[in-house]
């Protein structure tokens, strides 16, 4: 019973398979604050949507070959020829839609970063004043007020495939909101909320933008 009681309590997604459960314990939650960084986490959101984070994650090392380390610069050059060469690489998801997204959203956040902002300064100006505390997975939402919001400014920025539950994931993949439950030992782990979803006192690296 006691080894039972040390048992570290995680979402149920990430009991499924060893390399999950490595993910949440090391890495989901943490915060991402360089704009490669999260256009890396974006991307990965949107070839996952419609697959298992499973599927993803075997294919990451491949993903990172196969976008030039998801270096902003690099992808938002690609043209027809590396859609074409992306397209038969057999390492990644060979969807063209999402291939082809990927490229127009390395455009898109190269375009942010020559305006003075950047990819990262703009998702995270829409942290929510409070996070989600989620008892359990039940509990977890899809979507939010603040992802819906994000998801309309990217598009209006021209970002695709970045529909509200895509950012969403996004969003809680880089600590902007923290959805672990509210029992597990990762809650709280990017130090930027407390247990109960308020704001600590952690400072963001870049200062706190209104959205949009």
């Amino acid at each position: 019973m006691a080894e039972d009681a040390e048992t570290p309590i995680r979402a149920g997604w990430a009991a499924q398979n060893p390399l999950l459960t490595e993910y949440y314990d090391t890495e989901w939650g943490m915060p991402v604050f360089d704009d490669d960084g999260v256009f890396e986490r974006l991307s990965l959101e949107v070839f996952q949507s419609g697959l298992s984070w499973l599927t993803i994650l075997r294919r990451r090392d491949a993903f990172r070959l196969a976008f030039a380390g998801f270096s902003i610069e690099r992808v938002a050059r690609f043209g027809e020829a590396e859609v074409e060469r992306l397209l038969h690489d057999e390492g990644i998801i060979r969807n063209r839609r999402k291939i082809v997204a990927t490229v127009a959203n390395a455009q898109a956040a190269r375009r942010l970063r020559d305006g003075g902002g950047g990819l990262a300064a703009l998702v995270w100006s829409f942290r929510p004043e409070r996070s989600p505390a989620p008892a359990n997975d039940a509990e977890v939402p899809a979507t939010s007020d603040e992802s819906r919001a994000l998801a309309q400014e990217l598009k209006r920025r021209g970002f695709a495939f970045v529909g509200p539950t895509t950012v969403f994931a996004l969003m809680t993949a880089i600590g902007v909101v923290d959805t672990h439950v509210v029992t597990s030992h990762r809650r709280g782990c990017s130090g930027l909320w407390t247990r109960d979803g308020a704001r600590t006192a952690a400072a963001l690296p870049f200062a706190d933008a209104e959205p949009g």
